[in-house]
């Protein structure tokens, strides 16, 4: 009874995407993206992009289990901004580095030098 209440306060909070994101469900992502969602939505302060990383990150701390990177990669996938800060300021690589998510690194990294590259 009370996991229902608090999902119910939680996806009133969280905008779609967001509650996919804090659900870790990439393929529901995905849709949504592929729908036309905004991959640099901000909602609760944070991105798309850095709430997914928060959520793999604190997800591997909680669980002891190994880093996932699905998220990510599906709103790396899907024209999310490598770099753009959080409302507080926070960038991805500066979530990613707090929690130590090397997978997370290598993605932004290699996303933030084709963008570069692009710009040439």
């Amino acid at each position: 009874m009370l996991w229902g209440r608090l999902n119910a306060v939680m996806s009133d909070y969280w905008t779609p995407a967001h509650q996919t994101v804090e659900q870790e469900d990439a393929e529901a992502l995905a849709r949504l993206l592929a729908a036309g969602s905004d991959p640099d939505e901000v909602c609760g302060n944070m991105t798309l992009l850095t709430h997914a990383i928060d959520v793999e990150g604190d997800g591997s701390l909680q669980s002891g289990q190994p880093l996932t990177v699905h998220t990510t990669a599906v709103l790396l996938a899907f024209g999310a901004h490598p770099e753009l800060a959080d409302p507080d300021g926070h960038t991805p690589m500066d979530m990613a580095s707090h929690y130590g998510h090397d997978l997370a690194v290598k993605l932004l990294q290699t996303h933030i030098s084709r963008r570069v590259a692009d710009n040439r």
